[in-house]
């Protein structure tokens, strides 16, 4: 947590190798004198001193914190942090590929010998692979605490003379879930596991250490068959190092140690270009962002100012390149979670086999488009396949218009529908879009939100928001410009998971109804099971629409929307000329849409919602009793908000204080992002495979977060 602060410092005044060397000592000579000034200054005037004594407990956190370390270690990771050689005694301070023990601690030459006897044959030597990239881990058996001796024993037995993991290659199968603190996922050295017994020494005077997997040490250097053998070379006159360390550190340890893999003349991999760098996740995160802003259009912003490198998914968690596991509260795209294994299998046996745009015969179009159509109430028969949230709800009002021979349309203020021209039309968001309402075109007319918590009408008073909607809906027909529909978020999610006024839908629907026009139900959000007791948000309401667009949910975040409407309104698009979408409902996408109904059947994904979504609305409205910076615990299911405010009574957005929130949850091991007009609501839309253990986990860091500071 201190990097920032020195390379801000460094930026504005370079420090040269001989003060990189210096920085950390001093921070712990400064600890020290805290802490004894302050125990001498508490003796001398005998505790009368609130002051001093109030302080003391203070200080020896610092100095603890300070020494938790090993100095030599602090340095190189400054040191790596900044470019700088911290080993460097020249005062030219030029960067160095292989970093020297700072304050003149020799580092093992990377050329260290190692012998063994009676020897092993390197040709046959299995080099294991447990990170990120590996197809081993996959489907969660990075979680087995069994997965690596597996896979070395497998190796033996097919032959292998050893079987080795690699040193500095961040290990996934070390990771650990729902951790606050990020886990001991580097490796200084190697794990081998050899056919034989070997007795291994090295040559000079590097270190060697041996030790079994139970951190004892083997003293002879006599390593036995089949058992796993943790393998350092480490500096002589440097502290002992950990096998596994944690990936902050992870620059300052290794300058300790070489690494035995060359010594055994074992071959070692060199990285693939563009690929992650071993052990220096964050700056190979920092180095992506860059790349991306290189090449990526700005306006496609990203998640946090220096998000971490996120490359694997399994359920409800995410998985940076470090190894350090995120539980993803935020992510309704994948209700499946990530990595889900039916759904690749699908997917990757379509695409082998034919993957084509829908005008083409072929089965799965049909099969996903009937399942589809028989989730939908009646009369909702018909569907268009389209790729995407923003398409599907382009398409409705382009439907609606179609049906109607007209062009005007109603939405609501607050609410976010896409970014096509006529899903953008419709959207006045003003976090999405800071010009939202100003340039909204002239057949945009747009409804007060009826937002009970914090809009125009607050409390029982919501009541009125559908016959002032019902009301202006009918000025417009009366004025001669009737709505071709209205459409709207079935549940007001954008503006932080808030349920409509009961009633709302019906009263509105029926005065478009009256107008001539249709009821769009935007369910990009809310629809399959998010609300848990009801598969479609209209439900909540206890309404039908004229016209369903849905997405998100609907391919597990492969690109896949839809539409579904009556045989009689989708006709009338015909006057629109044809219409075609060149992958909405491809075979592939079509297996995907497919895969996720079998899911959401076989898993009771929507039960879970209801259940893990009603514990954990509980758990986090226990909180708002605790912490007066929560306002207000919106949603349904596992479509949650929790909104912040600096006063209740006032209802000020705490926006600020949710922005660095979030920040501070991730550093935690949650990703978590806010939402609504006034960024100021904790949008809580976790896959819908989301457990109880991650509901508690997320809530017990919410509640540190509250209660520690940000």
């Amino acid at each position: 947590s201190v990097l920032p602060a020195v390379r801000a410092f460094h930026a504005l005044r370079p420090l040269s190798p001989a003060e990189v060397r210096a920085l950390w000592p001093l921070v712990v000579l400064r600890g020290a004198v805290l802490v004894v000034s302050g125990e001498q200054q508490v003796q001398i005037d005998g505790g009368a001193n609130e002051y001093a004594a109030a302080g003391v407990e203070r200080e020896w956190r610092i100095f603890e914190q300070a020494t938790s370390v090993p100095s030599v270690v602090m340095t190189g990771v400054i040191a790596d942090a900044l470019g700088v050689d911290g080993g460097s005694r020249d005062g030219r301070g030029a960067p160095s590929s292989t970093r020297r023990i700072p304050a003149g601690r020799g580092a093992p030459p990377e050329a260290t010998r190692l012998e063994t006897r009676p020897g092993i044959d390197p040709a046959r030597a299995a080099r294991l692979d447990v990170s990120i990239a590996s197809d081993d881990v996959d489907a969660g058996a990075w979680l087995d605490p069994d997965l690596e001796e597996r896979l070395a024993l497998a190796a033996l037995d097919a032959g292998a003379s050893v079987a080795w993991l690699e040193r500095a290659t961040p290990r996934l199968s070390e990771s650990r879930i729902r951790s606050a603190e990020s886990p001991a996922t580097i490796p200084t050295g190697i794990d081998a596991w050899f056919a034989e017994a070997q007795h291994l020494t090295a040559d000079g005077d590097a270190r060697l250490v041996i030790e079994t997997a139970d951190g004892a040490t083997i003293l002879d250097g006599t390593v036995p068959s089949r058992v796993r053998a943790r393998i350092r070379v480490e500096a002589p006159e440097a502290p002992r190092v950990p096998h596994l360390v944690r990936p902050e550190y992870a620059r300052g340890w290794l300058a300790l140690t070489a690494d035995p893999a060359v010594g055994l003349g074992l071959e070692t991999r060199p990285a693939a270009p563009g690929a992650p760098r071993p052990a220096g996740a964050a700056a190979d995160a920092a180095e992506l962002i860059a790349r991306r802003d290189r090449a990526f259009a700005e306006v496609q912003e990203h998640y946090y100012d220096a998000p971490p490198r996120i490359e694997r998914g399994w359920r409800e968690h995410l998985v940076g390149t470090d190894g350090r596991a995120y539980l993803d509260m935020v992510n309704n795209v994948t209700p499946l979670g990530h990595g889900h294994p039916k759904l690749a299998a699908a997917v990757a046996k379509q695409l082998r086999t034919l993957n084509t745009n829908s005008r083409f015969n072929y089965g799965a179009v049909v099969e996903f488009s009937e399942r589809l159509a028989a989730l939908a109430p009646d009369p909702l028969d018909t569907v268009f396949l389209v790729n995407s949230g923003s398409e599907a709800t382009d398409l409705a009002i382009r439907v609606a218009m179609a049906a109607t021979g007209r062009r005007d349309m109603v939405s609501l203020l607050e609410a976010y529908h896409g970014w096509t021209y006529a899903s953008d039309a419709v959207s006045t968001s003003t976090a999405d879009n800071p010009n939202a309402l100003a340039t909204r075109p002239d057949w945009v007319h747009a409804l007060d939100a009826p937002n009970p918590f914090r809009g125009l009408h607050r409390g029982a008073d919501a009541a009125r928001y559908a016959p002032e909607a019902a009301e202006r809906i009918r000025e417009l027909a009366a004025s001669g410009r009737p709505p071709a529909g209205f459409i709207a978020e079935t549940f007001y999610g954008n503006a932080g998971g808030i349920p409509l006024p009961d009633g709302y839908l019906a009263e509105v629907y029926g005065a478009v109804r009256e107008a001539g026009g249709l009821a769009i139900a935007d369910e990009v959000q809310a629809g399959y099971g998010r609300l848990g007791h009801w598969f479609w948000g209209f439900e909540q309401q206890g309404v039908v629409p004229d016209v369903i667009a849905v997405a998100k949910a609907a391919g597990n975040g492969y690109p896949l929307g839809a539409v579904i409407t009556t045989r009689g309104i989708a006709a009338r698009y015909r006057t629109q000329g044809y219409f075609f979408s060149s992958t909405g409902g491809s075979p592939a996408s079509s297996v995907a849409g497919l895969t996720v109904l079998d899911a959401f059947r076989d898993e009771r994904l929507q039960q879970n919602a209801a259940e893990t979504g009603a514990y954990l609305k509980g758990r986090l409205q226990a909180l708002a009793e605790q912490h007066p910076l929560i306002g207000a615990v919106h949603g349904l299911g596992l479509y949650l908000g929790v909104e912040f405010v600096r006063d209740r009574a006032t209802l000020e957005p705490a926006t600020d204080e949710t922005a660095a929130i979030c920040d501070r949850l991730l550093t935690l091991g949650v990703i978590m992002q806010p939402t609504g007009d006034f960024q100021n609501v904790l949008k809580v839309k976790p896959p819908l495979v989301v457990s109880r253990e991650s509901a508690d986990f997320f809530v017990d860091m919410l509640d540190r977060v509250l209660a520690e500071g940000w």
